[in-house]
């Protein structure tokens, strides 16, 4: 199963008394959204399942692809790594998994994935992270496959 990671372009702060789930990208935001959805169109495999957090900046992330998708409340701000695995059906879906969500949801994840300390591990704004996970010799592995950044594309 592969499993991309994607946090959300870079979003404005929040204005005292707004709701965090209705913050928007900024200029440079859309920027991010639209050179990581280029590359992404031309990475992920047919089937792609696309799920976002129903957070205004990451629905505006995702839309960059241009493929459909679907929102799921377990991707929002303060997501457990079960929520997280879970809506994605990890490790058993029998195909590629693309999230939109947050840090340092995420960032827990991938530490939790690839054994690393209990801290989460930092993702950039706009970042992609691309997990596989494999059965080799009878262990099961997850296998980093690439990062990368609008800013390195």
């Amino acid at each position: 199963m592969d499993l991309i990671l994607w946090r959300h372009a870079e979003a404005h702060e929040a204005e005292p008394g707004q709701d965090d789930l209705q913050r928007a990208l900024t200029p440079r935001g859309r920027k991010q959204a639209e050179r990581m959805s280029v590359w992404l169109e031309s990475q992920l495999p047919e089937g792609t399942r696309i799920l976002s957090s129903p957070a205004v900046r990451t629905e505006q992330t995702v839309r960059a692809l241009g493929r459909k998708y679907k929102v799921r409340d377990a991707l929002s701000p303060g997501a457990s790594v079960q929520d997280i695995l879970e809506t994605a059906g990890w490790p058993d879906a029998k195909y590629p998994v693309l999230l939109v969500g947050h840090q340092p949801a995420l960032g827990a994840v991938i530490s939790q994935l690839l054994h690393m300390p209990d801290a989460a591990c930092a993702v950039r704004k706009g970042a992609v992270w691309w997990l596989r996970r494999r059965s080799r010799e009878g262990q099961d592995q997850t296998v980093l496959l690439t990062v990368t950044s609008p800013e390195r594309l």
